[in-house]
């Protein structure tokens, strides 16, 4: 008797053939047996029997085994072959914890496989901090996002591990991983320095801030610049995250200028986050001063008299200023 298998080795998840022979006398019926797969009975036709198919599983040398029966289902025989499995290739597991809004923590896993996906079928299980779990199913390899059902802490850890599912073969195998829960997203908004342009008491000063997630500009965001004793101003940030807004400062002196996040529509909590305060100091408005010349010439009543005054800003004379001469009786 023997039990010829072909082809060996076989890659796991192949098909190879078994073949017995040399079957004993009085034998009508082989049945062989694989692994886990379903026994295949096939008449005995002139010693012989077979092939039949079976799918490589697991790995390393495995036994195929053929039992004989008679007429009456008496087994008159066993016989066996063994099949060399190489293993599947290792493929990877890959899963990314993100926290949503409210904190809970919800999974994205993808699975690696150099031989193919088609074959990975079965269930991916998430192991919380104190054991307890959450499954998803994998189809084709392909595993839909997971709500983790629970708020995590940052730097708690979830295992990840897929089990193939009955009857199945998948093409690699997946080492089990641990993903730690990251930090919550952040949320910033910084006033842009320097102000630019003179910051004069009464004067409109334009303002500057950028809100960010986690680094990246938040577009659609409300901001309200606030400064001692100014009227505060709502501005609304750009595609780069920036809002800009004009803000009169009432007097002269230090200020000290904060911008607030009052609505974002973003995975961080932006809403009420404040800046830095940024101290600037706003100067006292420009002083205008018009000087009266004495007249080069006698005055006398009755005549002309030739009259000059100067104008200046903050010392710096002023050109195209209109000037009224005024005095007693005088037109």
């Amino acid at each position: 008797m023997a039990v010829t298998i072909v082809p060996t080795p076989v890659a796991a998840c192949s098909a190879f053939t078994a073949t017995a022979t040399g079957a004993p006398a009085g034998a009508v019926t082989a049945v062989f047996f694989y692994d886990g797969a379903a026994p295949q009975s096939l008449p005995v036709v002139a010693g012989a029997a077979g092939p039949v198919t079976f799918t490589a599983v697991g790995s390393g040398a495995q036994l195929v085994l053929v039992t004989y029966l008679n007429a009456v289902n008496t087994v008159v025989g066993v016989d066996s072959g063994t099949v060399t499995v190489n293993a599947a290739p290792a493929g990877t597991i890959s899963t990314t914890l993100s926290i949503a809004v409210g904190g809970l923590v919800t999974a994205g896993t993808t699975l690696t496989c150099s031989a193919g996906l088609v074959s990975v079928n079965g269930t991916l299980t998430y192991t919380l901090p104190g054991g307890a779990t959450v499954t998803a199913p994998v189809v084709n390899g392909v595993v839909g996002p997971a709500s983790l059902g629970l708020a995590l802490t940052a730097g708690q850890v979830v295992g990840v591990s897929f089990t193939p599912a009955a009857g199945t073969c998948a093409a690699c195998t997946f080492a089990p991983i641990t993903v730690t829960v990251p930090a919550p997203p952040s949320c910033s908004v910084v006033i842009i320095q320097p102000v630019v342009g003179p910051i004069v008491a009464g004067q409109p000063t334009v303002v500057s801030a950028v809100v960010l997630c986690n680094g990246v500009p938040v577009p659609g965001a409300t901001v309200t610049f606030n400064g001692d004793g100014a009227t505060p101003v709502t501005a609304t940030t750009n595609a780069l995250g920036i809002a800009t807004g004009s803000i009169t400062f009432p007097t002269a002196g230090p200020v000290s200028l904060t911008a607030t996040v009052t609505a974002a529509g973003t995975t961080c909590t932006c809403t009420n986050v404040v800046s830095t305060p940024v101290t600037i100091t706003v100067t006292t408005p420009p002083t205008c001063l018009v000087l009266l010349l004495p007249p080069v010439t006698p005055v006398v009543a009755g005549q002309p008299t030739v009259v000059s005054a100067v104008v200046l800003c903050n010392g710096v004379p002023v050109p195209g200023a209109t000037v009224t001469f005024n005095g007693d009786g005088a037109t």
